[in-house]
């Protein structure tokens, strides 16, 4: 599997491009700004882009989306709750940051337990709420792409509407720690970590 990790936008997202090596087929976890940056990747590595995946609607994981899903015709995903976020710049919370916008209506609906098949490789949709509504996380062999769920030391902000912080916990007592130790944890901020780490080490899961 081919992996390129990628900081985008002024909130430093992570931007996540992962490709099937036999066929060349690759999907985009949270292009959120610096497409063009994104789209250099693809081009060079001669991937053929299949999926935009949102793992969430904040304005920090979508503002490349709608100028990606142009260039490559690649269909865009987000959870079904999520879906009007994307549609709002008061919702994605990008016109607090003084450059409101919005994108296009997303072309699949995310739920739980959805599987998405990127050449050879098997992308697991699992619903982990609590940072918003539609938070999801992604689980792709041995590696689990989690968004704004859990990061390395620490968990999602639940002061944004539609967040929680029991649902949060619950996501990820009953989700996440279950996977395995060995799962390595590549979130949406920050560098990645394994869930076995997270178990031993992260204040919030104590």
């Amino acid at each position: 599997m081919y992996l390129e990790t990628l900081q985008v936008g002024s909130l430093l997202a992570n931007c996540y491009i992962i490709g099937c090596e036999k066929t060349n087929k690759a999907a985009c976890i949270d292009p959120g700004g610096n497409p063009e940056k994104i789209l250099n990747v693809i081009y060079n590595k001669n991937l053929t882009l299949t999926h935009i995946i949102l793992t969430h609607g904040h304005c920090d994981h979508i503002e490349g989306a709608d100028l990606l899903r142009e260039r490559t015709n690649a269909p865009l995903l987000i959870h079904e709750l999520d879906k009007d976020m994307i549609l709002s710049p008061e919702k994605n919370l990008s016109i607090f940051l003084g450059r409101g916008f919005s994108l296009k209506e997303a072309d699949i609906f995310l739920k739980d337990g959805d599987n998405i098949y990127v050449g050879e490789l098997k992308l697991e949709i699992l619903h982990t709420p609590g940072h918003t509504k539609g938070s999801i996380s992604i689980k792709v062999e041995d590696m689990l792409f989690t968004g704004d769920t859990l990061f390395a030391g620490s968990i999602g902000r639940t002061d944004f509407p539609g967040g929680s912080y029991s649902t949060l916990k619950k996501s990820i007592m009953e989700k996440i720690l279950p996977l395995g130790d060995e799962v390595k944890i590549l979130p949406g901020h920050g560098l990645s970590s394994t869930i076995g780490e997270e178990r031993m080490t992260n204040p919030f899961l104590r």
